[in-house]
């Protein structure tokens, strides 16, 4: 849908930007044999992983997907088992898509601004192969093309080498950048054109679906605000004795030490049946407790 695209959109020009100022402030080669190859592919890599993971993170479909499989499981019969992983791999892969938005643009951004790459892969470039060759030992050139990321550090008679060597490096990741951003948007275009292709329903039915979920989405969500407040609002009375945001309150509810102490502290979900669950301390108490105890008069014009 267009809210899709646009929240893609939104997140790989987030992406980008993110990029432009994490290489501006942070990334400076090291130029030094064996460390360049690492610090390059950890700052291509990492921050992509972990774009990765919030991008997972930050998908309600994940936690959809995830909450509470196990006790699904168990009541999932054989016959019904494949078509239920059926449908987790099919989620899984919707999930997975969005979450790849983030970190496929920033490998594509890196890439196509290239010093990364650079950085990465200098001291593997058979410098030989440019006309400099000076007689030294491969140990030797090989820390000579490690410093090349670095201008100030490359011997006066390898500067037209190391400029040769900077340019083929940049190539070859541009070319690396847009290839991944082809591929991806063919990946991305055939996987539509396949699932529109195996759909079930027709074009104007399909558009009629996708919007009666997104309502009966939104209307889910008012309808649970609504009735876990009056739902809570019951609980709260019975321990304070009043309605909260009531204009003609008579008479209040004094909780003893007891009950203070029987509301505090921390609590995990508790089942207390086979059908109900105990959402907090104070749902627990006021399921068991009486609303006995002491009620102070109040003014009816404080």
């Amino acid at each position: 849908g267009k809210e899709v695209v646009i929240a893609n959109a939104i997140i790989a020009i987030l992406t980008i930007g993110g990029q432009q100022l994490f290489s501006f402030f942070t990334f400076s080669c090291p130029c030094h044999v064996g460390q360049n190859l690492i610090y390059g592919l950890a700052f291509l890599g990492v921050p992509a992983l972990i774009l990765l993971i919030v991008g997972y993170a930050l998908n309600n479909q994940t936690w959809r997907l995830v909450t509470g499989r196990r006790s699904h499981f168990e009541k999932v019969t054989t016959s019904n088992r494949l078509l239920n992983c059926k449908l987790i791999c099919f989620v899984l892969c919707s999930i997975t898509g969005r979450a790849l938005v983030a970190p496929i643009t920033w490998l594509a951004v890196t890439l196509i601004n290239g010093s990364y790459y650079v950085c990465a892969v200098s001291e593997y470039v058979p410098v030989y192969y440019y006309g400099a060759n000076p007689n030294v030992t491969d140990s030797e050139r090989r820390r000579i093309l490690a410093t090349f990321p670095c201008s100030e550090l490359v011997p006066p008679e390898m500067t037209r080498a190391r400029d040769e060597v900077i340019l083929l490096l940049r190539y070859q990741s541009h070319v690396a950048g847009w290839l991944l951003i082809a591929v991806v948007v063919i990946t991305v275009f055939l996987s539509y054109c396949l699932a529109s292709c195996l759909s079930p329903l027709s074009f104007l039915h399909f558009r009629y679906w996708s919007s009666y979920v997104h309502n009966e989405q939104v209307l889910f969500d008012e309808a649970t605000e609504q009735h876990s407040r009056l739902y809570a609002m019951q609980h709260v009375r019975k321990f304070f004795g009043f309605v909260p945001g009531s204009e003609n309150v008579k008479e209040i509810r004094i909780p003893s030490l007891r009950e203070w102490q029987a509301i505090s502290g921390l609590a995990f979900l508790k089942q207390v049946d086979e059908e109900h669950y105990d959402y907090s301390l104070l749902h627990d108490w006021a399921l068991k407790e009486r609303a006995n105890g002491k009620y102070l008069k109040t003014d009816e014009d404080p």
